[in-house]
């Protein structure tokens, strides 16, 4: 149970102290209130208007809106733009004392900067400024109201130039790429002109003649050798070189297969191809041959040994021909082949190169297309037909003062002083470890007193305590009074004393 009775004796003794403390805190809080100077606060509204070109996805334009007034804000705030704003329109005029570090703090706790928006709702921005001076409380806004048109048009505008810069250089860039690109595949085709992947078709059916063709030469190859084997062979059996069974001369046998082989490439080439003229040709001499030698045989010219010298002859210059003739198809057929081998490891290059130039093409045009959404951009910027800021409602000197709230601060004083009263109270209650009553020796010792006898005051000593205790009552309410207006007067008034205090402390 809460002895009541003890802790009046307690707060009665107590009460100077207590007191000194209530009434000095009290009455800095009341000073402060009473000579706190008056202050006036004025504001700007600004207008954040929408494009008057749209550019872009609306989620887009407002991502970039908040970003830019952020930016905006933050180069409004910076420590040269406060201080030369400060020195130019006398800010601290009246307080030349105070340090740059001061004055920037001071500036900063001044300056308000508050945004609204929401969906399907404009973007407002209200600059707000406190100063004990009105007409320097609306300079500021106004100034701060300039710089924020200023900095938004040069901001965009410079994020635009900077935006156009660097798709330039990227569509440069890539357009060099591109041309390396391209001469790389161009020197990779001219150096495998004969087994490009195009050519595959013409490759494998020029290699299909060319068999064909060695085979037929080979096998006619054969038949003159046959044919002058027999020749030679029934000459030197009968002295003649002619069997009744057999009346065709080595130019008829020649001139059937010249028309033979004719009539094959007829169904290959066209009518005026080199090969189709060279075997006409061919074919005319040996019609002709055969006429004379038809012609000299009806005569009676010559012997049985020079025709057969003459037929051995044409015959050996036949195989010649036919040899030097599969030669060149062989070597040519060896060319296709390796054309044809080739082509499978070129193919694959090849492809490797073309698919890198189409991504660089790919990147290349989107890069074209950005750059041309850039100009635009950096002309809507230019031109001032983009998103800008305008000023709804200019500030304006005020006629009341906005603060300081006299009330709050003496209430505040009032309050503090309370609070160290009661504080110094449970202290020294804390503090005190002295016995003072029964019950605290049986808490202590865990004994149970059979009496106590307290201490008996004599009527001399009661009158002595009390003599005391209201003189030191009277020295707190009259002395403590008297000393803060000998140190208001003399020294520092209260309030700038408390402000240095509250700013030491880093409460304000």
């Amino acid at each position: 149970m809460i002895d009541l009775r003890f802790y009046w004796a307690l707060l009665i003794r107590r009460l100077p102290i207590m007191l000194a403390l209530f009434i000095i805190c009290a009455a800095f809080g009341v000073v402060s209130a009473i000579r706190a100077p008056s202050t006036y606060t004025t504001s700007a509204r600004l207008l954040v208007e929408n494009p008057q070109i749209l550019q872009q996805e609306t989620n887009s334009r407002d991502d970039t809106t908040a970003q830019g007034l952020d930016v905006i804000e933050q180069q409004l705030l910076t420590r040269a733009n406060l201080i030369d704003i400060a020195n130019k329109l006398n800010v601290f005029a009246a307080y030349p004392g105070m340090t740059v570090d001061e004055r920037l703090q001071w500036m900063r706790s001044s300056t308000s900067i508050r945004r609204t928006s929401g969906a399907n709702q404009a973007t407002l921005m209200t600059v707000s400024f406190t100063s004990p001076n009105p007409r320097i409380a609306a300079s500021v806004v106004n100034e701060f109201t300039t710089l924020i048109l200023s900095a938004n048009t040069r901001n965009r505008v410079d994020v635009a130039e900077e935006r156009l810069q660097f798709f330039q250089q990227e569509v440069d860039r890539l357009s060099a790429d591109l041309d390396q690109q391209n001469a790389r595949i161009l020197e990779f085709k001219q150096s495998n002109s004969q087994s490009l992947p195009e050519n595959l078709t013409y490759n494998q059916n020029r290699q299909s003649l060319l068999q064909e063709r060695i085979s037929r030469l080979e096998s006619e190859l054969s038949s003159l050798q046959t044919q002058r084997q027999d020749m030679v062979r029934l000459f030197e059996e009968t002295g003649n070189i002619r069997q009744t069974a057999q009346p065709q001369t080595v130019e008829e046998q020649q001139l059937a297969q010249l028309r033979a082989e004719l009539s094959g490439v007829l169904s290959v080439y066209a009518e005026d191809s080199p090969r189709v003229t060279s075997l006409r040709n061919r074919i005319a001499a040996a019609e002709r041959q055969l006429q004379a030698q038809t012609a000299g045989a009806a005569g009676g010219a010559g012997s049985e040994t020079t025709i057969l010298d003459v037929s051995l002859s044409q015959i050996d210059t036949r195989m010649t021909a036919l040899q030097s003739e599969l030669d060149q198809a062989n070597a040519e057929l060896e060319t296709v082949q390796s054309a044809v081998s080739a082509t499978a490891t070129n193919s694959i290059t090849l492809g490797a190169l073309e698919r890198d130039q189409a991504n660089i093409q790919a990147r290349y045009n989107a890069a074209v297309a950005d750059l041309s959404q850039a100009r635009t951009v950096e002309r809507i910027e230019s031109s001032s037909q983009g998103q800008r800021i305008s000023v709804l409602e200019a500030a304006g000197v005020p006629n009341q003062p906005s603060g300081p709230n006299r009330k709050k601060i003496a209430a505040m004083g009032v309050g503090v002083g309370l609070g160290l009263a009661g504080a110094f109270f449970v202290l020294m209650e804390i503090l005190n470890n002295a016995i003072r009553r029964p019950a605290e020796l049986r808490s202590r010792f865990q004994i149970t007193p059979l009496a106590v006898i307290p201490y008996i005051e004599t009527r001399q000593e009661r009158r002595h305590r009390r003599s005391v205790m209201l003189a030191l009552i009277a020295a707190v309410i009259v002395l403590i009074p008297l000393g803060l207006a000998t140190l208001h007067t003399q020294y520092m008034p209260l309030d700038v004393l408390t402000q240095k205090v509250v700013t030491r402390l880093g409460l304000g």
